[in-house]
C-alpha cells in the first residue's frame, strides 16, 4: 500500500522516521531546522471591513476580514529539530502587522515523542487541534487566502490549545488513527481556562486508505467540547464610555465531519491532480451572556445556542505551477435567550439571514517554495454583499518541507 498524503498520515509516517542515533540527534539540537515564512497581500472590499459580522455568531480571535489596501499577511518563523532519540521539539512565531503595529505571537511550541511504540505518539504544549481537517494546517497552506466561514464563526479561524494530545496509529493496511487532547481552555472559543486550567477536550478519529493507482480518500470524525468561563467577543462603543464587550459563560459542544477525496492520473500529483473538500460543524451552547461595562445593572440573559455550518471546495491542478478552486460556505443559527436585545448586543441574533459565499481563485507556483494567488469572493456573510478581492504572495526561505496539495 502506497503513502497517503493526508496530513494526519503524512505526520504519523514521518515522526516514525525521525528516530535517529543519539550522534545525530546531537547534530539536530545544535543545527534546527529554521524556516521563515513571508506573506504579504492587497485587498478591494465593497463594504467597510470595519463593519463586517457573522449574524448569529459571536466573532473573535482573528475572525475580522484583513485591513484593505496592501499589507503584510500571517508571517511565521519555524524551529524545529529532534531532542534525542526519544523526542522531537517545534516553535512556530505567528507575525502580523495590526493597526500599523507589528504583533508576534507564539503559535506553536510544543515537544513530541519517537519511537514511543504501540502506534502511540504523545504530544504536549502548544498546538493546533486536530478537529476538522483544516485546522491542523498553517495558513500558508491554505488553498485560499482565508478560512471557510464555519472557521472564522466557531474558532476565530483557528482552534489552537494548550495541552496534551495523545494519538494511537492502528496497525492495520487501511489507515486509522485515533487520539483524544486535553486543554487549557482559555483560548477563544473557550475561555477562563475553566477547571483548574483543564477546562477543554477533544476526541477524533481518521480513516483513509486508497482506491486504485489514482484515488484515495479520508473521513474524519471529531467533537470539542469546553467548560467557558467569560469568552468575550468584539465589543460596541456607543459613545460616553467604555465599549460593551459581551462574555459568555457556560457548556460548548462542537461536532464535525470531514470527507476528503484526491484524485491524481496513475498516482503521478505532479502533474495534474484534483482534490474535494467538505467539512461540517455544529455547536451546541448552554449558558448565560453578559455584557462587560453595562448599567448598572450588568445587562445579561439566559442563552441557548445552536450554530451550524459547512462549505465544500474543489482545487485542480491542470498543469504543473498551476491550480484553480471553488469553494462555497453556507451557515445556519438557532439562538435563543430571555433577552433578544442581549442576544443582538453580542451577535447572537441571525437577523433572518444565512451566511453564505462563493469563491473563486487561481494560483502559480514556481515551486514549493514560493506561490502567488488571485482571489474573488462573492460575500453575502451580511445583509449587503460585498465583492472581495485579493491578491497574495507566500515565499518559504530556509529548510521547509513540502506542502500537501
Amino acid at each position: 500500500m502506497k503513502k497517503i498524503t493526508f496530513p494526519g498520515a503524512v505526520f504519523t509516517l514521518t515522526c516514525a522516521c525521525l528516530s535517529v542515533s543519539a550522534a545525530q540527534a546531537a547534530d539536530n539540537s545544535i543545527n534546527p531546522a529554521i524556516s521563515l515564512i513571508l506573506q504579504g497581500q492587497y485587498a478591494d472590499y465593497k463594504n467597510d471591513p470595519e463593519a463586517y459580522e457573522l449574524p448569529g455568531f459571536m466573532l473573535g480571535g482573528e475572525a475580522g476580514l484583513a485591513q484593505a489596501g496592501f499589507g503584510l499577511g500571517h508571517g511565521e518563523l519555524v524551529m524545529s529539530a529532534n531532542i534525542d532519540d526519544g523526542f522531537f521539539g517545534r516553535m512556530t512565531l505567528a507575525l502580523a502587522d495590526h493597526e500599523g503595529e507589528t504583533e508576534v505571537e507564539l503559535e506553536e511550541a510544543y515537544i513530541e515523542t519517537l519511537g514511543l511504540g504501540g502506534g502511540l505518539t504523545l504530544r504536549a504544549g502548544r498546538y493546533l487541534s486536530a478537529i476538522g481537517y483544516l485546522n491542523t494546517q498553517h495558513t500558508h497552506a491554505w488553498d485560499f487566502i482565508d478560512a471557510p466561514l464555519i472557521y472564522r464563526g466557531l474558532f476565530g479561524n483557528q482552534l489552537i490549545d494548550d495541552g496534551i494530545q495523545l494519538r494511537w496509529l492502528a496497525p492495520t493496511d487501511l489507515f486509522l488513527q485515533v487520539g483524544i487532547e486535553l486543554g487549557r481552555g482559555e483560548r477563544f472559543p473557550a475561555g477562563g481556562a475553566a477547571d483548574d486550567g483543564k477546562g477543554s477536550s477533544a476526541v477524533f478519529v481518521k480513516l483513509g486508505g486508497d482506491m486504485g493507482d489514482s484515488h484515495s480518500w479520508q473521513l474524519g470524525l471529531s467533537r470539542w467540547s469546553a467548560e467557558v468561563s467569560g469568552r468575550q467577543s468584539g465589543g460596541h462603543d456607543h459613545g460616553g464610555g467604555a465599549a460593551e464587550i459581551p462574555t459568555f459563560t457556560g457548556d460548548s459542544d462542537i461536532s464535525a465531519l470531514d470527507v476528503v477525496w484526491k484524485w491524481a492520473p496513475e498516482g503521478n500529483y505532479a502533474r495534474r491532480n484534483l482534490k474535494l473538500q467538505f467539512e461540517y460543524f455544529k455547536r451546541d451552547e448552554a449558558g448565560d451572556v453578559e455584557l462587560e461595562n453595562s448599567g448598572p445593572p450588568i445587562e445579561s440573559t439566559t442563552y441557548q445556542g445552536e450554530q451550524e455550518g459547512w462549505y465544500l471546495q474543489a482545487v485542480y491542478q491542470f498543469q504543473p505551477q498551476w491550480r484553480v478552486g471553488l469553494r462555497y460556505d453556507r451557515l445556519d443559527s438557532s439562538n435563543t435567550g430571555s433577552d433578544p436585545d442581549v442576544l443582538a448586543e453580542a451577535g447572537l441574533d441571525n437577523e433572518g439571514h444565512k451566511p453564505e459565499r462563493s469563491s473563486f481563485m487561481i494560483d502559480y507556483a514556481r515551486s514549493e517554495f514560493s506561490l502567488l494567488r488571485l482571489q474573488f469572493n462573492r460575500d453575502e456573510s451580511y445583509e449587503q454583499a460585498d465583492n472581495q478581492v485579493y491578491l497574495q504572495y507566500v515565499m518559504s526561505l530556509g529548510a521547509h518541507g513540502a506542502h500537501q496539495f
